[in-house]
């Protein structure tokens, strides 16, 4: 793994090539509340970029140019509040999304295990630790430990999806996940709208 640390945005001589995980931390899971933090990335060779913002300033144009790149497969790990955050703080729509919760939710129907990290221990035999998950993301300073934690968060992903894809070919999901993965921006832009805990699709 190489990792690479910047605040605010990505400088602009860095490229990060073919497909890229992504996550986010923030200060807590309410969108309204809690403000964006980190967004990490990883690419496929496993090289791993912390985009830090210490304080409330979004003004990140290569990582958003990155996010809404349609020709860029984005991998997130529960994309619903990854790609919220990114659409409330950032101001930008994330673009062609895999999303490996709902890739293990409709491919490994036959338990409700579906966390990053039994995903990690049941599909590659890698242990990862979320000791770090409840930390104060909105130090001005990360710790090693932080970083860490936001660099294993992504690591894997790539890896996941390639199990992953292979389950739900074998169930035939495979075009049912693609068409959820694009109502994604959807139902993550009506939660941050204030219809998180509403089914607009019930009588």
């Amino acid at each position: 793994m190489r990792l690479s640390y910047h605040t605010y945005d990505i400088p602009k001589n860095i490229e990060i090539k073919g497909s890229i995980a992504i996550d986010t931390e923030a200060m807590g899971l309410n969108y309204t509340r809690d403000r964006l933090c980190v967004v990490q990335l990883c690419d496929a060779n496993g090289n791993v970029h912390i985009v830090h913002f210490p304080d409330p300033k979004y003004d990140s144009p290569v990582l958003k140019s990155l996010l809404e790149d349609e020709s860029r497969l984005k991998i997130f790990h529960f994309a619903r509040f990854d790609v919220g955050i990114i659409y409330k703080y950032l101001n930008t729509e994330t673009k062609n999304i895999y999303c490996t919760k709902i890739a293990s939710r409709l491919s490994r129907t036959y338990t409700d295990s579906h966390s990053l990290r039994e995903l990690c221990q049941v599909l590659l035999g890698v242990r990862i630790s979320k000791q770090q998950q409840t930390s104060d993301w909105g130090s001005d300073i990360l710790t090693s430990e932080q970083i860490d934690y936001a660099a294993n968060d992504v690591l894997h992903l790539h890896n996941i999806k390639g199990e992953l894809d292979k389950l739900l070919k074998r169930e035939g999901r495979s075009i049912i996940a693609k068409k959820c993965f694009e109502a994604v921006v959807t139902r993550a832009i009506l939660d941050v709208m204030g219809w998180d805990s509403v089914d607009i699709f019930a009588h």
